[in-house]
């Protein structure tokens, strides 16, 4: 059974000092985060990319479809929000992080 957002519960390790962190549950975490963000500026390229070959396309006569691009550049406008919404959702939290006194 593959998880791809929801890690299983790990035990808790103990040691002499008390509770021993493991480094590979923050190390699959960051790795998560990363991914999540490099996939959504990977989708931002490849939008724009598309986008702008559909208009090359259509400015030379090379199209049949003119509908095609304003759903390319609905596309890209959406993967541009969605990576904004991220960020903005990622420096929310990290502010969150900041506010709490330990």
């Amino acid at each position: 059974m593959a998880t791809d957002f929801i890690t299983p519960i790990q035990p808790l390790k103990f040691g002499a000092g008390g509770i021993v962190k493991t480094n590979s549950l923050v190390e699959e975490g960051t790795a998560l985060f990363k991914d999540v963000f490099s996939d959504a500026i990977k989708n931002v390229t490849d939008s724009e990319r598309n986008l702008e070959n559909k208009q090359y396309l259509l400015a030379t006569g090379q199209i049949d479809d003119a509908h095609t691009v304003p759903i390319a550049a609905a596309e890209a406008q959406l993967s541009i929000d969605l990576l904004v919404s991220l960020r903005n959702k990622a420096v929310e939290a990290y502010n969150e992080l900041m506010r709490i006194s330990l």
